[in-house]
């Protein structure tokens, strides 16, 4: 036996990624690992989406439905989408070609907080056939070591009729003692979360299995989809400095102090941006309780200015993911990946007390933000954890730049055309022109601080529909809808922002 397979029944049922496919029927509810391209399986995407090419060329049907953690990588969502093999997909996906079948209507997709997402099966609103789920190594025990993300893996594998084990040797044998393994209990014996502190371990290192549901164990070797971030830009940089200066605005008040400030952050350029910013800032002892460990976040622990970060996965670069196998077993001090229904538990996000930080394609005059769909219909990726984490925060941020698509359109509109967030949950927005603090402003008041972070080519225009929905006969929250929907309507046909009347 091997020691990425140190389990004698399991070794026994290794085998292909063809024929453990085999294990995986037309119409089969299958709960896959992986988070923001990292932790997902390698080789049973492709071998189902042949296996789904197979049938369909014998005039027979053949397609699953997929669960994850979130977003995983053209060799699993993309594949699987190319070959028609997917009916439904849920919580979050972010691959190109699954997301022109989803706005075509070829796939069923279904947005979900991924706080949800584990609740759901585990409370048998879902039900899971089979857990395809890729592990570092088995122990001896019959164990399974996470890989780079651990999303959903806990809920999928005890849910599932049948599980299907890849193990990757391109995972760094000492991601083992990086994961946090706490099962929530079933109702109605659930009990608090155990978690004080952000870097507080609960659990275990490993995921225990029924070792009679394994089918199959493939062997792998393949790197997680690590993209490489953007260099910093000039309104990413000018992005971080507003943001940096709002976190310093706070330290004044006395809302904040420079030790021991607690960051989420989403994915991206941008939220990279700012954590390099925080390099260089007052800010010590920075700890992250969060969904991904990113680039920036390495740079602060390799700083000393990170002490601790707790999520679910990584996303990181090419270069960073080498930098993690190279020095897991130094890294490990210093992150904790725990199952994402705990790193997202609105218990836990409301208790630390952390910032948090997300992206938005749009934002309204009162607070209102667009996470998801483009003008109001055409899905993106899905609402992820930034409305677990928007709800429950201590200060809940948005950041953006003020336009999109080469300045045709301006990401600070009359009305959001989809809304994910409320203005009740939305405390600050934050572009290259300055950050807008919304809390304790009534919708009125609001609109004059979203204008001021508009691009100043559009403010003319946001001005003009703001005075105009003030002639209304209900000036609480002015809105003149009419003028609102033309505008989408024009976004949605021209791709430029335009106002009728």
């Amino acid at each position: 036996m091997s020691e990425r397979i140190a389990n004698a029944q399991l070794a026994a049922k290794l085998m292909s990624a063809e024929e453990a496919a085999e294990f995986i029927n037309n119409g089969d509810m299958v709960g896959m690992s992986g988070f923001t391209g990292a932790g997902y399986p390698k080789a049973l995407p492709t071998a189902i989406a042949e296996r789904a090419k197979n049938f369909h060329q014998a005039g027979e049907d053949y397609k699953i439905n997929v669960l994850t953690g979130a977003s995983t990588a053209p060799d699993c969502d993309g594949v699987l989408a190319e070959a028609n093999a997917i009916n439904y997909r849920a919580p979050y996906q972010s691959d190109p070609s699954m997301r022109k079948s989803i706005n075509s209507g070829e796939i069923n997709y279904q947005d979900i907080h991924l706080s949800h997402m584990g609740m759901y099966v585990q409370q048998g609103f879902i039900d899971v056939d089979v857990a395809v789920v890729e592990a570092v190594r088995i122990t001896e025990a019959g164990h399974i070591v996470p890989s780079s993300a651990v999303g959903n893996n806990v809920e999928y594998l005890e849910a599932a009729d049948k599980i299907i084990i890849e193990v990757n040797e391109w995972q760094s044998l000492d991601l083992e003692g990086m994961h946090d393994i706490w099962r929530m209990p079933h109702l109605p014996n659930r009990v608090p979360i155990p978690i004080t502190n952000v870097g507080d371990r609960i659990g275990t290192t490993d995921i225990e299995i029924d070792p009679e549901k394994v089918v199959a164990v493939v062997m792998t070797n393949e790197a997680d989809r690590n993209a490489p971030f953007k260099p910093a830009d000039e309104i990413s940089e000018k992005i971080a400095g507003n943001f940096l200066d709002f976190l310093e605005a706070e330290v004044a008040a006395g809302r904040l102090a420079y030790d021991g400030y607690i960051m989420q952050s989403g994915v991206g350029n941008v939220p990279n941006a700012v954590m390099a910013g925080l390099l260089d800032s007052k800010f010590s002892n920075i700890q992250a309780y969060t969904e991904v460990i990113q680039d920036g976040m390495v740079d602060l622990i390799d700083a000393g200015k990170m002490t601790v970060a707790s999520a679910t996965s990584f996303s990181l670069s090419p270069e960073y993911a080498h930098k993690m196998n190279e020095d897991a077993a130094r890294y490990r001090e210093h992150i904790v990946l725990r199952p994402q229904q705990i790193s997202n538990h609105p218990e836990v996000i409301r208790r630390v007390g952390l910032i948090a930080t997300n992206g938005m394609i749009e934002a309204d005059l009162y607070g209102n933000i667009n996470s998801t769909n483009v003008s109001g219909t055409r899905m993106m990726n899905g609402i992820g954890g930034s409305g677990d984490f928007t709800r429950n925060a201590f200060i809940s941020s948005f950041i953006s730049p003020s336009e999109a698509k080469d300045g045709k359109i301006s990401t600070i509109v009359p009305f959001a055309s989809h809304i994910d967030h409320t203005e009740h949950d939305v405390m600050v927005v934050i572009t290259e022109y300055g950050y807008a603090d919304l809390r304790g402003l009534t919708p009125r008041d609001r609109a004059a601080k979203m204008i001021s972070v508009a691009h100043p080519d559009y403010r003319p225009q946001l001005e003009e529909y703001y005075e105009r929905a003030l002639r209304g006969t209900s000036v609480h929250t002015p809105h003149d809808l009419g003028t609102a929907f033309s505008f989408h309507l024009n976004l949605a046909e021209n791709g430029t922002m335009r106002m009728n009347g």
